[in-house]
């Protein structure tokens, strides 16, 4: 199946940015950009096209602009037509450097977006990727809780009602951070890292079985609750099964593939007496313990003198 494309108008990024616009051809709420990476035209202007794509922010910076400056007027115009040609989402000044006057009217005539921006180059150019790489990002939607437990971004998952967000009630009480309930939308924002947050409709929203809905920002304040969070670990919780043989050592590894990226992934089985927000405490500093490169159940093995085959467990989730 084809990969879904997602995209973010020229609006949000001249807001998210404070650009100054020399030339909008139309309302930058319609305007539509949908890749992540952007390109500074050295070789373009220097007529070269091969591998070029073209629905890719063009960035002007100070470079760009000197080789310009050497060139005369209408050869600069004849370069910069082929650019403007290409219909580009827009192409953005850097460093507050003046325009030529005939990028103004390739501007309008092609129907470009010009802009300009007050921070250098590669800054800027640093900025606007990192924020396309989250807004573009391939993403999917999934039935759980996600909480920040010291410092680490965990995703609980579990049958409707095995009492997920009761946990994250218990977990926000003893000050952890809660970023969404019921509905976790997870990005992947690089080849290594995922990032979850809540619809917005129902951001900071709780359901609790017998209470109803509560809205944890308000009833236990701003320090409980953000925005988006790293996802570091899979909590998987599951009604305890007494055939059912759990791990009691931790010297395998289990993971979940999500989007492509490995997601440390731990099964946690539930019966009366068990306080899960302890257990999942401890299980967020363990992870990162491991992540440090300090496995306990290891070192007992070694103290032991025993040897175990350490054995990687991956599951995949479907991306679309």
């Amino acid at each position: 199946m084809a990969e879904k494309k997602f995209s973010v108008t020229l609006k949000e990024i001249i807001d998210e940015f404070h650009l100054e616009t020399i030339h909008l051809p139309m309302d930058a709420s319609k305007l539509l950009v949908i890749e992540t990476e952007i390109n500074r035209p050295g070789l373009q202007l220097s007529g070269f096209y091969e591998y070029f794509n073209k629905e890719r922010i063009q960035i002007v910076g100070k470079a760009e602009f000197a080789y310009l400056a050497t060139m005369e007027e209408n050869v600069r115009r004849e370069h910069l037509e082929m650019l403007f040609a290409q219909h580009v989402p827009c192409i953005i000044i850097t460093r507050e450097l003046p325009y030529f006057p005939e990028m103004i009217e390739l501007a309008q005539q092609y129907e470009i977006p010009l802009l300009r921006c007050k921070d250098s180059t590669s800054s800027f150019m640093s900025a606007l990727i990192a924020y396309l790489n989250l807004h573009l990002a391939p993403r999917i939607t999934r039935h759980g809780v996600l909480i920040e437990v010291y410092g680490e971004g965990m995703l609980i998952l579990g049958e409707s009602g095995v009492g997920k967000s009761e946990t994250a009630v218990e977990l926000i009480k003893r000050g952890h951070r809660l970023v969404a309930d019921d509905a976790v939308e997870i990005r992947k924002v690089s080849n290594i890292s995922l990032v979850g947050s809540s619809p917005e409709n129902i951001r900071h929203f709780l359901e609790l079985r017998g209470i109803g809905i509560v809205n944890a920002r308000r009833l236990f304040g701003m320090g409980a609750v953000k925005v988006t969070e790293k996802i570091d670990m899979i909590v998987e919780l599951e009604p305890w099964d007494s055939e059912k043989v759990y791990d009691r050592m931790g010297v395998d590894s289990e993971y979940t593939s999500i989007l492509g990226v490995k997601v440390p992934c731990s099964t946690i089985p539930v019966k009366p007496g068990r306080n899960l927000a302890v257990i999942l405490e401890v299980a967020a500093m363990n992870n990162r313990q491991k992540k440090m490169g300090y496995n306990a159940a290891q070192e007992l093995l070694d103290n032991l003198g025993l040897e175990m085959e350490h054995k990687d467990t991956i599951k995949k989730w479907d991306i679309y």
